[in-house]
């Protein structure tokens, strides 16, 4: 029976906790361990999990982030895959053993599960995380019935909130890049598997319930742009960075547009200065990824989109034509990487 650590990153209040914790050591056909990363629990759950059988508790005594997190779980498992499982979500009996048993095919690096609604379940969350070409990700299929998505299929990304791989694979990786700290870090790892020959597969039959909130707040408006950036910076060879950059200089301008009538500019400008603050860490990340990869850009064309059209949150006024313009450059460029 293949063996299964399940990493649960939690921080702050966590009402789904427990029950999250219960439903994975409930996996049939896999024996599953868990390991409980607080990263500064304040509702008590993690003290009350403290102890019990088949849980390890690993405390960091600090808020490390959800990338260094997982990172810290991970070093601790023991099991053939580890499962990286958000705290208000939670799996269905079987839904481990089927992430598992994809993940264990050679040709696949990581599997994401069918994650739906928690009070929708008929209706996903997410079927895997599209990635346009500018760095852009979003929740695929958010609101939209699960009836849709009952075939296997290759994604750009997973969904760091249910997803798998082999541990072996996790430390050929190295694991996530834990100065991501939270959000993006599962778009660049899975567009590492790509660039290294290895699929992104969405499991059907891998089920699980996510109490999913957005929430945009400042802090996050600085991570997901910030690690945008920083993903493709670093994933990109310097060809393509070049090919793209009058469609990320657009797409910055409309950002920054966005940003400014909203009320999130400084958030925006806090992303820029942690980027030059730390030029050397992106240069010497850059150096490292473009190292390990085995494939060019051009095989990622087939996984990127050339339209952001997100479901989960509501474009801006006059995107319609920005995302037209983006897309014509996209056929443009792809031509010549």
């Amino acid at each position: 029976m293949t063996t299964v650590t399940a990493v649960i990153v939690s921080f702050g209040a966590q009402p789904w906790l427990e029950q999250c914790v219960d439903a994975t050591l409930g996996s049939t056909g896999v024996a599953v361990d868990v390991v409980v990363v607080d990263n500064g629990d304040t509702s008590g759950a993690v003290k009350r999990l403290a102890g019990r059988p088949g849980v390890r508790v690993l405390s960091p005594g600090q808020n490390t982030g959800f990338a260094a997190g997982c990172n810290a779980g991970v070093a601790a498992a023991t099991g053939e895959v580890v499962a990286l499982v958000n705290p208000d979500v939670i799996v269905e009996p079987d839904a481990l053993a089927g992430l598992a048993a994809v993940a264990a095919e050679p040709i696949v690096g990581i599997v994401t599960s069918s994650l739906r609604l928690a009070d929708a379940p008929e209706m996903m969350n997410s079927a895997g995380n599209p990635v346009h070409y500018l760095g852009l990700a979003w929740a695929g299929g958010h609101g939209e019935p699960a009836e849709r998505y009952e075939k296997r299929r290759a994604v750009a990304s997973a969904s760091g909130a249910c997803c798998a791989l082999r541990r072996s694979l996790w430390t050929d990786l190295g694991g996530f890049e834990a100065a991501y700290f939270a959000y993006h870090e599962d778009v660049e790892i899975s567009l590492r598997c790509w660039e290294r020959g290895l699929e992104v597969v969405y499991v059907p039959d891998a089920v699980a319930r996510h109490h999913y909130e957005f929430g945009r707040n400042k802090l996050k408006s600085e991570l997901l742009e910030r690690n945008r950036w920083f993903t493709v910076l670093t994933v990109y060879s310097s060809r393509t960075l070049w090919l793209l950059s009058p469609a990320l200089a657009v797409l910055e301008l409309a950002v920054l547009a966005g940003a400014t009538a909203q009320g999130w500019l400084p958030a925006k400008l806090a992303g820029y200065r942690w980027l030059v603050r730390n030029r050397r860490l992106v240069r010497e990340r850059r150096a490292q990824l473009q190292a390990e990869r085995t494939r060019p850009d051009r095989d990622l064309v087939p996984v990127l989109e050339a339209r952001f059209e997100p479901t989960n949150v509501d474009a801006p006024p006059g995107f319609s034509v920005l995302n037209a313009v983006l897309s014509a450059y996209w056929a443009l460029v792809r031509r010549f990487l």
